[in-house]
């Protein structure tokens, strides 16, 4: 499989956000500042990408010889929530702002049904620990590049005239929604 459309297809076309809808809370509560999204997309990339080589290795190396697959669900969420808790702990040691500047979204990313998401497509799919790593990868900078635009877009929107009925979550629902089709427009590339 050629790497390059794999990651595009990853990334852009098969958006964990705005295609298969998954991690909207902390894509739209996180997105209010260019920085903190960025941050956020950082911590899911590091996140999404180890828990889809740890859960594939868990899940080939240990559920499948004891035939215990059923477990995977579970055995995920703990892995993740591991996962979270050494974020947690490395972003409040070496960058406290952005710790701060996260708040309760930091936490959440343990419940993300993006991250989780990913470690079950990656086992759906039977895709080798190399693969499922990389999906873990592409699949979080998509989630990177979408937070990271809504929130310059909702810069953007905050310097602008907005009608009072579409002020807040109104205003940022349409825009997720017209990014989601912009997203979608994508799909005929590959």
């Amino acid at each position: 499989m050629n790497v390059i459309l794999f990651a595009i297809s990853a990334a852009l076309l098969s958006n964990v956000v705005l295609s298969q809808f998954l991690g909207i809370c902390p894509f739209l509560g996180v997105s209010k500042k260019v920085g903190t999204a960025a941050g956020m997309g950082a911590a899911v990339i590091f996140v999404m990408t180890i828990a889809s080589a740890v859960t594939s290795l868990i899940y080939y190396y240990v559920l499948v010889p004891f035939e215990l697959e059923y477990l995977n669900t579970i055995v995920f969420i703990l892995v993740i929530a591991a996962l979270v808790q050494f974020v947690e702990m490395l972003l409040k040691k070496m960058m406290p702002s952005l710790y701060q500047a996260l708040g309760v979204y930091l936490p959440l990313i343990t419940t993300n049904c993006a991250v989780l998401g990913i470690a079950l497509t990656n086992v759906q799919k039977e895709y080798s620990i190399l693969m499922s790593t990389l999906n873990g990868l592409f699949s979080a900078v998509g989630f990177a590049i979408a937070i990271i635009i809504l929130a310059g877009i909702r810069e953007k929107i905050d310097n602008n005239d907005v009608p009072e009925s579409f002020k807040g979550a109104p205003v940022v629902l349409l825009t997720a929604g017209l990014m989601a089709m912009a997203f979608m427009g994508l799909a005929g590339l590959i």
